[in-house]
């Protein structure tokens, strides 16, 4: 049996992650996030699911939801990540927790190219400046983590990536769906020795351009 805890539970990849964990039936998740309203409380199995309500960068709420799991998948977002990064890592710590599946955000280390590259932080702004400090966090840590850089996301119903290794391997491509990611993370689970203390970039073959082709 494998418990995760999904630190952002509402959030959209982590919901299609969530699906993708609960069709092993040997996995138990516990749903840590700040507005349960978010979740759809008929679709909770509370047999396999627990949800729990706090703050990722309070460690008096973290530490307690964490304590027994097996794996942490943080899908966390807001202008405190840092302070929810430095949290996550000493909740871990102190709970003798090891495995952390991360998720950053593409251009935190200036590896994207080209005129995609400079839209890319053009639009993003101090957003990467934030995020690059949150993963700065993770990576100095001695977690066995996998740090996930998406593309710009969309909503397709497709799992479609490939992967770029390493925090300044130049990105590729400039989408990816939900799904997809969702579906990576997924693969981390099942085998939790893949890509351990791993930066990730995750892309769509084939969509390299100046921008993500919707804008």
């Amino acid at each position: 049996m494998t418990k995760i805890a999904v630190l952002g539970a509402s959030g959209q990849i982590a919901k299609l992650a969530e699906d993708l964990f609960l069709k092993d039936k040997d996995n138990e998740l516990v749903l840590f996030l700040r507005h349960p309203n978010k979740l759809d409380q008929n679709k909770i199995d509370k047999n396999r699911e627990k949800v729990v309500v706090g703050d990722a960068s309070k460690l008096d709420k973290l530490l307690p939801a964490i304590k027994d799991v097996d794996i942490v998948y943080a899908n966390l977002a807001g202008g405190n990540i840092e302070d929810q990064a430095k949290t996550v890592v000493k909740a871990m710590d102190e709970a003798g927790v090891k495995r952390l599946i991360w998720i950053s955000s593409l251009g935190v280390y200036d590896e994207v190219p080209g005129k995609f590259g400079e839209w890319n932080k053009n639009t993003l702004g101090s957003y990467l400046t934030t995020y690059r400090a949150a993963a700065d966090q993770i990576t100095a840590s001695d977690l066995d983590y996998t740090v996930i850089r998406p593309a710009w996301l969309t909503n397709k119903n497709e799992v479609d990536y490939e992967i770029t290794r390493g925090a300044h391997t130049p990105f590729k491509g400039t989408e990816v769906s939900r799904l997809s990611v969702a579906s990576y993370i997924n693969d981390l689970v099942e085998d939790p020795s893949k890509d351990v203390r791993e930066n990730v970039g995750l892309n769509k073959p084939n969509t390299d351009g100046d921008k993500p082709a919707w804008y």
